[in-house]
């Protein structure tokens, strides 16, 4: 098991959860994707995951908005890590709202076993409801790192991804045709809009 110092020069273990949070377009994906590669550049042991529903860039890689790409195994369930992630020093998962409640059960056992877990998704559904298992997540994370995009309507910081057709489905895959961030006030005003 590889140690790090810390600040007060104490050995430790490495084993720790991050989470990567916030809207669509905000980011999280690229910033999964720099911690990822900053690991490998380490020469340390990772393993990329996403859930097999994201097919839209790639049906295995993880690529952001930006065309950043990262090797990655598509996997159905959570419980799937476990069996795909043995000897691994840090563990990725993108898209994490797309897989089962289970998973914060495999990340805390990864952290406890001493691996980094880097997890990366949206904590709200298209309504602001919290959405799959990221909020349990963050909840345990040791660091959560909310991101966000800008406005399209105002400039300022988004709130939450809007949907521009009608769906009722919470799941729908879909980019800036089908979504754009908000902030609060101008979601509000869409909402607003649509009832009209």
């Amino acid at each position: 098991m590889i140690s790090m110092d810390n600040l007060n020069g104490e050995r430790r273990r490495r084993g720790r959860i991050e989470v990567i949070c916030g809207s669509m377009f905000s980011g999280k994906t690229e910033e999964l994707i720099r911690r990822m590669k900053r690991a490998q550049f380490a020469k340390q042991r990772v393993e990329i995951f996403k859930s097999s529903i994201d097919t839209r860039y790639s049906e295995e890689n993880v690529v952001s908005h930006d065309q950043n790409t990262i090797r990655s195994t598509p996997i159905d369930s959570s419980g799937n890590i476990l069996l795909l992630a043995s000897d691994i020093d840090v563990v990725g998962i993108d898209e994490a709202q797309f897989l089962d409640d289970g998973l914060m059960d495999v990340c805390n056992q990864l952290a406890n076993n001493g691996v980094r877990v880097i997890v990366a998704g949206l904590d709200m559904d298209y309504k602001g409801v919290p959405f799959g298992p990221i909020p349990a997540l963050c909840a345990v994370a040791d660091e959560v790192t909310k991101v966000h995009a800008i406005c399209v309507k105002c400039g300022a910081l988004a709130y939450v991804s809007h949907r521009l057709i009608a769906d009722d489905h919470r799941v729908m895959l879909g980019e800036q045709q089908e979504y754009e961030p908000l902030c609060r006030e101008c979601y509000q005003k869409a909402l607003k809009e649509e009832k009209k």
